[in-house]
Formats: structure tokens, C-alpha cells, sequence
């Protein structure tokens, strides 16, 4: 079966903005954000894939959701797209953890297996991600598809945290976990994935809207 796979990040919220590890349940979307997705919400890229998925997923946090409720969309919370569970760590600023713990922000950033917060290695969370993404081409795995199905082929939208977009992106090209720190998923763009039999092409990047309209998303 042939998938199409569209990752949608979510708008820019307070932890986004302040670089704070994890997404905790007042993780909501700031003004600027909330706008940026209403604005978007009718644009030819949301429209068209809205019109067109089998399956819309959201990861559980809060900034998702308001997202996807932002785009129009009706999106099931799905436990396997949760952000990477960051342990003591959570909702802490990146630069004030690197000032208490330095040598551990330097594990974590270098070595993949490690866990100095107590949570999930970057292993553990690309092991996670990348059983979901290989899981959907497996029979069943999408049923029941809409209505207007097409045969052979399903389409899954997912408005999903940065690093999940990430860990798929590096799963789909089959690169080394460490190449996760040099993606970067900017707020309100789509990443999609497209492949059968677990051989995927990447298109990634792409803003919601224009760049060139007046409205486009803009960076943190």
C-alpha cells in the first residue's frame, strides 16, 4: 500500500518561543500563534490535505490540539506522536539547565542513548516514532479509511511536535539518530512523507501558506 504521510508543526506557544524542554499541560498556543494558524486555516496546502486524509492524528499536547482545532481540522489524539518525555527536565528553559547541569546538556546533545533527566533517550523516542511510522503499512493498521478511499493508498495528516517531525524525518531517510540536532521544524510548515514497503521520499519545509503573502508564518 502506497502512504502519504503529512506532518503539520504546531504554531508557536510560550515553550516554544522560550526553548523549554517538553510540552506540559499549559503549553498553549500564544496570540501570535493562535493568529499565524487562524490565518492559515483556509490556505491551499491545509485545504487540499483536510479535504483529502483518511486519518487526522494530533500529538496529545495542548499546543497541538489548539492547532489542529485552529486549521479546521478534526484530529484524534494519538499517545505514539507524544513529544519526548523529558523527565525532570520538563518546562525548564534549555539555557537554565545548561547553567545547573552543563555536562549532562552535553550527554544529551552528544549521545543518544543518554537520559540524564530521567525521561526518554533520543533512541528511546526514535525507536517509538519510527514503530508508529512502520506500523501504517501493515493491513488494517488505517481502518476505517473515509468514505472516498482510495484503493492501494491511504493518506494520514498529523499536526505533530518538532522533535516527532524530526525523528520521522531521520527514521524515513534511514540516517544516523544523531543527525536529529540538525533538522530544523519551523512553526506551521509541512513535512511530508511519502513511500510504500518502507522506502520513503521526504519533502519537508514548506510554509502553510505563501512565504511571499503577507500572513506567512513567521520564525521564533
Amino acid at each position: 500500500m502506497t502512504l502519504r504521510v503529512t506532518l503539520i508543526s504546531p504554531a508557536l506557544s510560550t515553550a516554544l518561543r522560550e526553548a523549554r524542554f517538553g510540552a506540559g499541560p499549559l503549553d498553549v498556543l500564544d496570540s501570535a500563534g493562535l493568529r499565524q494558524a487562524e490565518a492559515v486555516r483556509d490556505a491551499h496546502p491545509v485545504a487540499e490535505q483536510r479535504a483529502t486524509a483518511d486519518r487526522v492524528f494530533a500529538s496529545p499536547s495542548v499546543r497541538c490540539r489548539q492547532t489542529a482545532e485552529a486549521l479546521g481540522l478534526v484530529a484524534e489524539p494519538l499517545a505514539e506522536l507524544r513529544t519526548c518525555a523529558m523527565g525532570r527536565w520538563q518546562g525548564k528553559r534549555l539555557d537554565e539547565v545548561g547553567a545547573a547541569e552543563p555536562e549532562a546538556v552535553a550527554a544529551w546533545l552528544t549521545d543518544p542513548a543518554a537520559a540524564p533527566h530521567g525521561g526518554e533517550s533520543l533512541d528511546a523516542l526514535h525507536g517509538r516514532i519510527g514503530r508508529w511510522l512502520d506500523a501504517l503499512g501493515t493491513p488494517g493498521a488505517l481502518k476505517p479509511l473515509g468514505t472516498d478511499a482510495r484503493p492501494g493508498s491511504a493518506r494520514v495528516l498529523a499536526v505533530a511536535e518538532p522533535d516527532v517531525v524530526r525523528a520521522l524525518t531521520v527514521h524515513a531517510i534511514g540516517a544516523p539518530t544523531r543527525v536529529f540536532w540538525r533538522i530544523d521544524v519551523r512553526p506551521l510548515t509541512v513535512t511530508e512523507l511519502s513511500g510504500r514497503d518502507g522506502r520513503w521520499n521526504l519533502r519537508s519545509g514548506r510554509p502553510l501558506q505563501d512565504p511571499q503573502g503577507p500572513q506567512g508564518p513567521q520564525g521564533d
